[in-house]
């Protein structure tokens, strides 16, 4: 039995447990698809898939409550996968193993994936749990949101019969979701020339580490360092006063995730290697003092390694790390209309070299389309300058704020009547998948609730115990609170 059980809601977590048994990152979600479909249809559910993958299920209302608008609650079934450097694990066949932290659940190692399977376990426990009352109810599960909401875009028409949809996706426990901003990935490709190091240099790994991560919506504003553009700080100051030849460069994992290492391979003239490693303690201090409140086990370790190949030639690697360098990452603009929310921001998430090119990728995000186009168009200018090719791809919109919405309100007054507090209406920077849903629904009334999560899109990832019960009581309240047709 896991640890799990011993939580309330019992059914809630029971599945959560099992669901983090079963492997489902992105592209990786079939296993547990699978096992949701047959357990809907042991249930006795009505339950199919579309030509994407998403699962929808169906319940009839309790007795004396056909006459409800029908409900949908929505989840999406991947998990993002991060791990700790040490940590050994395989994501497509290895479980999550949750444990108990005081007032938390965590994972060993990983992300929990408490985003977005609290949610998707509470959906399940409302289908499971014959207590709940409620009128006719939907349970919509997608595909792949964490790397490009492809259910979100692949949904039909005429396949949902809700009036009302409640998303399960947001991570703060207090607030209701109205609205979130839209994204588009980014990607630089630089071509790149190599020659061979020559006698006389020391090769080694400068690997930048220990930083937090993040989620590249929800913690863009908070000050974590970007390992991609901390390293390319560094070389920048560097390269050109060392004649350091750049072999490799590699850094984070997921464009939506702030990345945590990053590692450059090198030779160096091995008469200034002394002065190299000084002057990477030099910086590690600075880092320290600059990011002391915020990333208190930052690294930078340079290791001897074995010779590896030819280098960029000095041309490629100015360009190179002047592209990199140069590229804008964090909080490009806080919203006037909403306070407190950040209007538009990109993340550098992944950038790696390979045999002849160098590709960094990004992942924009806004409120407002013309946000997310002034980034393209200053990354598209940066990598003209630099001699690179500019791609913009996968754009998906934000979800409009609606004030005027009637399941918001009654999301207000439920929580209100229940907890003696007026929660607190909000709009999210990270990207939900209901502005895409408003495309084939344009009429369906949406909101968004959810627990507390910290850490989601990194290790530290953690959902706090007590908040899953209060949005469990909110959820199954508000389910029979839902006004007839």
């Amino acid at each position: 039995m896991s640890e799990l059980s011993q939580l309330s809601p019992q059914p809630l977590w029971d599945i959560f447990a099992k669901v983090c048994s079963i492997p489902h990152p992105s592209y990786h979600e079939e296993a547990l698809a699978q096992y949701i479909l047959g357990w809907a249809k042991e249930q006795g559910f009505w339950a199919e898939r579309d030509e994407v993958g998403n699962i929808l299920i169906r319940k009839p209302a309790t007795a004396g409550l056909e006459n409800l608008k029908p409900v949908a609650l929505q989840a999406h079934l991947d998990m993002v996968p991060q791990k700790n450097n040490d940590t050994v694990h395989d994501f497509t066949k290895d479980p999550i193993q949750p444990w108990i932290d005081g007032e938390w659940v965590k994972a060993r190692g990983t992300t929990l994936g408490a985003d977005n399977g609290i949610g998707l376990s509470s959906a399940l426990a409302v289908l499971a749990d014959k207590n709940v009352e409620h009128g006719p109810l939907e349970v919509l599960l997608t595909m792949t949101e964490e790397t490009g909401m492809a259910g979100a875009f692949g949904l039909q028409p005429n396949w949902l019969q809700a009036d009302i949809l409640i998303n399960t996706d947001s991570e703060e426990e207090g607030e209701i979701y109205m609205g979130c901003a839209g994204g588009i990935d980014f990607t630089a490709t630089l071509p790149i020339d190599r020659e061979a190091v020559p006698e006389g240099f020391a090769h080694i790994q400068l690997s930048l580490k220990g930083l937090k991560g993040g989620h590249s919506g929800c913690d863009i504003h908070v000050g974590l360092g970007n390992a991609n553009k901390l390293l390319a700080r560094f070389l920048f100051t560097q390269a050109k006063a060392l004649d350091l030849r750049l072999v490799d460069f590699t850094g984070g994992t997921l464009r939506n995730a702030i990345p945590r290492e990053a590692t450059a391979t090198l030779a160096v003239p091995a008469d200034r290697l002394d002065v190299l490693k000084s002057q990477a303690l030099h910086y590690l201090e600075t880092l320290k003092s600059e990011l002391a409140l915020k990333e208190k086990n930052i690294n930078l370790v340079v290791e001897n390694v074995a010779a590896s190949g030819p280098a960029l030639t000095a041309a490629s690697r100015d360009a190179f790390i002047a592209l990199l360098n140069s590229t804008p990452n964090g909080v490009i603009r806080n919203s006037d209309v909403v306070k407190g929310v950040v209007e538009t921001s990109l993340n550098v998430g992944v950038v790696a070299i390979r045999e002849n090119e160098a590709v960094i990728n990004s992942l924009i995000r806004s409120l407002i389309d013309s946000g997310k186009e002034y980034v393209v168009e200053t990354l598209t200018a940066l990598a003209e300058l630099a001699g690179a090719t500019a791609r913009a791809k996968g754009s998906y919109p934000g979800w409009q704020p609606d004030a005027t919405s009637p399941v918001m309100a009654l999301v207000g007054e439920t929580y209100k009547k229940l907890f003696g507090r007026t929660p607190n209406i909000q709009v999210i920077h990270a990207g939900l998948e209901c502005g895409l849903f408003k495309k084939p629904y344009p009429d369906m009334d949406m909101v968004s609730i959810g627990p507390t999560i910290t850490g989601p899109h990194s290790p530290d990832e953690q959902v706090h115990i007590a908040s899953v019960g209060l949005y469990w009581q909110l959820l199954t309240a508000l389910l029979k609170a839902i006004p007839a047709k």
